[in-house]
């Protein structure tokens, strides 16, 4: 029963990734998780371990099903609290899980399609990618509920989203003029408005730096398509939206 499930698990339908590529990364990522893991628990120590490797509390989540949660996370609008119900664990262990993995698969970048062994890890390789490719990008943005941080915490009221009213993360992606993934990784805090993010990490200076690289945006970027109009087209859907809203010049 529990190998039909896992089996079930591990679709392509849910995780959008062939078996043969999962089973690669099971083979690749381990070690490194690993290794982070010992990491930051010596870090908390503040020393070496003091029992033998293996010793303690049992891991409720295999490192397997830590992928595939992950994996189904990021493909689907699914919140970690659900398929934390359908792995058997609380919410608290998916999201752990989640968060340990995540950096581990951004660290292998993006693959690039059509283009075996190219990857992209920064906005400075897709920005170049996209120089040299002669395409166009797509820029979009999406925000995420989140779990509200706790009482105390630095930078708490960062989380609520002026336009949702609830604790959010945002997230821009940037994909190709087909509509393929390229780069997703731009993550700041709901409160920051898009365009806010995207100059905070930097995207903003690569169109000075690639003049060549041409991108379509939505209604959120508006302020950056005014600033790089030789450059930057907002998209049919936001061009009928009538006027942008304004968001707050930055420097």
């Amino acid at each position: 029963m529990l190998v039909w499930a896992r089996a079930a698990r591990s679709h392509p339908v849910q995780s959008g990734i062939p078996r043969p590529h999962v089973g690669g990364w099971l083979e690749e990522l381990p070690p490194k998780w690993q290794a982070s893991r010992e990491s930051a628990l010596r870090e908390r120590r503040g020393g070496d371990r003091r029992r033998a490797a293996g010793a303690g509390p049992s891991r409720k989540l295999v490192f397997m099903d830590r992928l595939l949660v992950t994996l189904v996370h990021l493909r689907l609008p699914l919140p970690l609290a659900a398929l934390a119900e359908l792995y058997g664990v609380d919410r608290s262990t998916g999201a752990g899980a989640f968060r340990e993995v995540r950096p581990l698969l951004a660290s292998r970048g993006f693959a690039v399609p059509e283009r075996p062994g190219v990857r992209l890890r920064t906005l400075e390789d897709v920005s170049a990618y996209a120089e040299a490719e002669g395409g166009s990008l797509r820029i979009d943005g999406t925000e995420v509920q989140v779990r509200r941080p706790r009482v105390g915490r630095p930078g708490r009221k960062s989380f609520v989203s002026g336009k949702k009213k609830q604790n959010t993360i945002k997230n821009t992606t940037f994909s190709d003029d087909q509509g393929r993934t390229l780069f997703s990784g731009v993550i700041q805090p709901g409160r920051m408005h898009y365009q806010a993010a995207v100059r905070t990490e930097g995207f903003a200076e690569q169109f000075r730096r690639h003049p060549k690289v041409k991108a379509e945006v939505d209604e959120d970027y508006r302020r950056l398509a005014d600033e790089f109009s030789a450059q930057v087209s907002p998209t049919e859907e936001a061009e009928g939206r009538g006027p942008a809203r304004r968001a707050p010049r930055l420097a």
